[in-house]
């Protein structure tokens, strides 16, 4: 998401084991919460939209990874 999209804010309540989890990693990251919840909620929409298209995406690199695996482990090097 863009850092120049207008923002809105909403309440919601969450399990409070969950929110201790989500404080505890932003807090480990160096990050803001809402920046996690953000990230959250980005990534849930796009698996459940775009999950077709990543399942080819992911085929398409493993087909590469077989056809050019000694191409790959030359330029490791």
């Amino acid at each position: 998401m863009s850092e120049h999209q207008p923002r809105e804010k909403f309440a919601t309540q969450v399990d409070s084991a969950l929110l201790a989890d989500l404080r505890s990693l932003a807090k480990s990251e160096g990050r803001q919460l809402q920046s996690l919840v953000e990230e959250a909620i980005g990534n849930l929409l796009q698996q459940r939209s775009g999950a077709a298209v990543d399942l080819d995406i992911l085929r398409a690199y493993q087909s590469t990874v077989e056809r050019y695996a000694s191409v790959y482990e030359k330029l490791a090097k």
